[in-house]
């Protein structure tokens, strides 16, 4: 009872292989004892559910991280240091343990923000679980029963479908009971037109998924037709569950972003040195990325997406629906001319659903010819589509190529000059903005009254044509045909002329159609041919079921008689075209030095055409070992797979599965590259959770994409992608910016207090103060780095490579550079007031302070054994200093002046660095500062609060400072001022060695 061979491949099998392999019957279906034997051995037919994560290990989980631990342990000590203190101090209550808390929050926060996005990246599974069909008609027993849970079904149950139907599990078409059947399977294989179906074998049994023409895979739909299928596979062993494993494997192959690459290295380099508000900054700029981002149709998912973008090197992308707009278009229309041998050619704008995007070229207005008539007449009642208008977008409704012909009619318009006016009327009263069910398409209407279908010749493979018999008012029948151009020529005998008229179809006339033939199709165009007849013989009359001659149209094998000695009147090239913005896109892409490659699951003749019109490859460039069957590349051998994808410029894989998209990327990574997946299939969503960055689309995606996918494109855009990546690099440059000021100016007080400590001199800088100017330099200022515009030449640089150190030794040795003059101004400034009454002809002498020597400031500590030592009062301010009790006070509560002037500098000085932090190696010249005005806020926040702490007495005795006078100030202004030559000078050099570093690594994406 059970299938022999799990690998048994029903699509190159015989319909009676299958049943004697499956031990069913087409007739009875399987017995019900049957199907418990079965059931017990293949399972239900559902996709498996994982048991979760409890709450408590998701939680656990996102404290396992090398910065979130040492965060952690910094708040555990900043607590035990704060308790200790505070019983010293008498201090207590919350604003005791004000920072050990703020950092527990921050980690709290931040693992409750990962816990809800791990939840929602899991939801890929579940929206997988939603294309399954709830019931199934099945035949058991040898009854069918119409509403089987469809779970239930098991690998040899015959199962009925018809149109709308989903297909419950994967199935081998056993008959059909309709002429043709169609399915809609892109979402599954990428195939950017619903796909005709047959019971006939394949030849072979190494095809891909596209291939396999006689099989039904669980989750798609029919659009057209009614079959009985076998089924072969249930559960986890159909193609779709195949996916869900994948997802599964994907999900395990998490890598860590190159970010948190950086981040760690960084953490293991400088502990001692990490800023407070890192987490908070850095989380900051993510959030305001993915503000940025929704604002240009990005929505990001998870927010370390953001800066990911910014380093990717390679976007894998789906074509259709991607680079392509997902609408077929009639894009070329030829009509016939004057006479036998004429055609005339037509080029069609627009490539939506929307009648009134662009027109025809050359049309002539008002006068729309008998042949251009015909066309249209056999456009539209040889047709079973529809348009609707939801969501902002004109959508199909029926077969694709259908819908293109539809709006083909519309903009053909009609030959009776007032109905056309009524009809451009009627479209200016509709509501653009308003969903419609059905979009009213005034011309159709126009042609479809005059003439009533009466029967219908489906189309079937061996004709590859369909046709109507329609009705005229006054009685009369006539056939019309639409088909492949090859096979409609082939049973033509007639042309019709542009007036109209008919003759016979000479060889000379069928070449130079045939030959126009070519030229649409090596434009990758799918061509239709358009024909009719008039003498029907015994169909002349033919108006129902009840008509003689009903009998020859229940049999297909009839069909191609009745569309023969056909009269040719034109044909149609239709395709699913490039987005306009496309082609700019992908030259962006190259200048930005990273390359695209096109993965998708339609044909390589249609795949390499659309290439080369979007400009991934160029023109007359040599493709042969660039453009590969997904199942030929993964034929090669592992060294040639890697040669191919490490080359320069662009590739394309088509008639891609699942599987072949998933190992690209994985190969990718393997290679050092970080990897941008785009997608909009269920096929894509392996390949989605699997790249370091997966963006699926929000307007044709599916759930299972959005869900696996790390960002949605709201616009379906390839050229949103391009704007995202300059984004994400922009955010990449200020979280550097802001890590670049922080260290810098860290170092800075590190320095200040070390040479305090080296040379022997007072303590400039006391711990109240200096937590002050952490707050205040960590607070506005850096946060508003986060603003920073992108460097006008973002993208014109390559991308960096994910092994780039957050810190090298350059920036480090800018660091340092920074850091030490930060420490010797403020230092420099404190020794000043003490040493010397002026400096570069600024007068300090106004506060009637006494001096000491260089040697005495240093030595203050010997102060008590100087003889003779005096110091004279000076004033502050409304408050005088008097030393007359000890003398050596001065150097302690007398410095209280020289404290007030270094945190000043301290303060200056930053707030001028974060200038330097505007852009990494642009100069100020180029990058001023009025590019962020909100920089520009923050320092004016920053400096208003330290003048608040100066002028308001019972502040400035809280934090141990005065207030300065004017020349005090201007000094301040020169000392600090420095600063920002210093880095424009190292911002030279870097620009020099940037500049050869990126000539050296552009030339592989040359």
């Amino acid at each position: 009872m059970i299938m022999e061979d799990k690998n048994f491949a029903a699509w190159s099998r015989s319909v009676e292989q299958c049943v004697d392999e499956l031990k069913t019957d087409l007739q009875k279906g399987l017995t019900s004892s049957s199907v418990e034997r079965r059931r017990e051995y293949y399972g239900w037919n559902e996709l498996e559910k994982e048991d979760g994560k409890p709450l408590w290990k998701l939680v656990l989980e996102q404290f396992d991280d090398t910065l979130v631990r040492i965060l952690l342990l910094a708040a555990l000590v900043s607590f035990f240091l704060k308790y200790i203190d505070g019983h010293k101090n008498g201090e207590s209550g919350l604003t005791a343990y004000l920072e050990p808390v703020v950092i527990l929050l921050i980690l709290i926060l931040n693992a409750v923000v990962g816990v809800w996005q791990e939840n929602n990246a899991e939801k890929a599974l579940e929206a997988l679980k939603e294309m399954q069909p709830e019931n199934a008609k099945v035949l058991r027993d040898g009854m069918f029963v119409p509403d089987l849970p469809a779970r239930e079904l098991v690998p040899g149950d015959i199962v009925e479908l018809k149109v709308g139907d989903k297909v419950p599990a994967d199935m081998r078409l056993a008959f059909l009971k309709t002429s043709t059947l169609r399915v809609e399977q892109s979402s599954l294989t990428g195939e950017s037109v619903a796909v005709i179906k047959s019971t006939q074998a394949v030849e072979m049994e190494d095809v891909e998924l596209q291939g396999k023409d006689c099989m039904l895979f669980a989750g798609t739909t029919i659009v057209n037709g009614c079959c009985v299928s076998i089924v072969i596979s249930t559960g986890m062993a159909t193609e779709i569950g195949k996916i869900q494993s994948q997802i599964q494997e994907a999900s395990l192959e998490d890598h860590d972003t190159p970010l948190k690459k950086k981040l760690d290295e960084f953490v293991a380099l400088a502990v001692a040195a990490i800023p407070e508000g890192l987490p908070t900054v850095i989380t900051t700029c993510l959030a305001l990325g993915t503000r940025k981002m929704a604002q240009k149709n990005a929505i990001v998912r998870k927010l370390p997406s953001v800066e990911t973008l910014g380093c990717t090197t390679v976007i894998c992308s789906d074509k259709t629906g991607t680079l392509t707009t997902n609408q077929m278009s009639v894009m070329e229309l030829i009509a016939n001319g004057n006479s036998a041998g004429k055609v005339r050619d037509f080029f069609v704008e627009g490539t939506t659903y929307n009648p009134l995007d662009g027109g025809i070229l050359n049309l002539p207005e008002g006068n729309l010819d008998k042949n251009l008539q015909t066309i249209a007449e056999i456009a539209e009642l040889c047709n079973d589509a529809g348009i609707i208008y939801k969501a902002h977008q004109f959508r199909a409704t029926g077969v694709p190529t259908e819908a293109a012909l539809k709006v083909l009619v519309e903009k053909l318009g009609v030959p009776d000059l007032q109905a056309q006016v009524k009809i451009n009327l009627a479209r200016e009263a509709v509501e653009s903005s308003a969903d419609q069910k059905v979009v009213h398409l005034g011309c159709c209407d126009w042609w479809n009254d005059k003439q009533t279908r009466v029967a219908s010749l489906e189309f079937d493979r061996c004709r590859k044509s369909m046709g109507v018999i329609v009705q005229s008012r006054e009685g009369k029948n006539c056939l019309l045909v639409k088909g492949a151009v090859e096979n409609v020529l082939e049973r033509s005998a007639f042309l019709q002329l542009k007036d109209g008229s008919i003759v016979e179809m000479d060889h000379r006339s069928r070449e130079i159609l045939h030959t126009k033939l070519n030229s649409m199709s090596s434009k990758a165009l799918r061509c239709l041919g358009l024909a009719y007849k008039e003498a029907l013989g015994e169909f002349s009359t033919y108006d129902g079921e009840k008509h003689p001659a009903h009998g020859k149209l229940l049999d297909p094998a009839n069909y191609a008689t009745i569309e023969s000695d056909l009269i040719f009147v034109g044909m149609v090239g239709l395709r699913d075209p490039p987005r306009e913005e496309v082609k700019g896109a992908i030259n962006d892409c190259r200048d930005a030095g990273i390359r695209v490659i096109v993965i998708t699951g339609d044909n390589k003749n249609t795949a390499e055409a659309i290439c080369r019109e979007i400009g991934v490859f160029y023109d007359g460039e040599d493709i042969s070992r660039k453009s590969f069957i997904g199942k030929d590349f993964l034929a090669l051998s592992i060294d040639q797979r890697c040669r191919i994808l490490s080359g320069s410029g662009g590739c394309v894989f088509s008639r891609a599965e699942p599987r072949h998209k998933q190992e690209i990327v994985r190969m990718l990574k393997d290679a050092g590259e970080v990897v941008a997946m785009t997608g909009d299939g269920v096929n894509d969503a392996p390949a989605l959770k699997l790249a370091d960055i997966g963006i699926a689309m929000g307007i044709a995606g599916t759930e299972v994409a959005k869900e696996a996918a790390d960002m949605i494109l709201a616009d379906d855009n390839f050229s949103t992608i391009v704007s995202a990546v300059a984004e994400g690099r922009s955010i990449y440059n200020n979280m550097k910016a802001f890590i670049r000021y922080m260290i810098s100016s860290n170092f800075g007080e590190v320095a200040s207090i070390f040479l305090t400590a080296a040379l022997g001199m007072p303590e400039g800088l006391i711990p109240v103060q200096l937590l002050w100017v952490n707050l205040v330099t960590d607070g506005p200022p850096a946060t508003a780095l986060g603003f920073n515009p992108p460097d006008l030449d973002i993208m014109k640089k390559p991308p960096r490579r994910s092994d780039d150190k957050l810190i090298n030794a350059w920036v480090f040795f800018r660091y340092l550079v920074i850091g030490l003059y930060v420490g010797v101004a403020t230092v420099g400034i404190f020794a000043l007031w003490y040493t010397q009454d002026s400096f570069l002809g600024i007068d300090l002498s106004g506060d009637g302070h006494s001096l000491v020597s260089f040697s005495q400031l240093t030595k203050w500590g010997e102060c008590p054994s100087w003889e003779g030592f005096k110091v004279e009062p000076f004033t502050a301010g409304s408050k005088t200093f008097f030393f007359d009790n000890n003398p050596c006070d001065y150097f302690t509560t007398g410095k209280v002046k020289a404290t007030t002037l270094s945190l000043s500098v301290l303060v200056a000085i930053e707030m001028f660095n974060s200038l330097n932090a505007l852009s990494e190696d642009g100069s100020l010249l180029v990058m001023p500062p009025w590019v962020n005005p909100w920089l520009l806020l923050a320092m004016s926040i920053s400096f208003g609060l330290h003048f608040l702490i100066l002028y308001v007495p019972f502040l400035a005795k809280t934090f141990g400072i005065v207030p300065l006078s004017l020349n005090e100030w201007i000094l301040v202004l020169v000392v600090s001022l420095p600063v920002i030559l210093i880095d424009e000078v190292l911002k030279f050099f870097g620009r020099r060695m940037a500049e050869a570093e990126r000539r050296s690594r552009k030339l592989k994406y040359a």
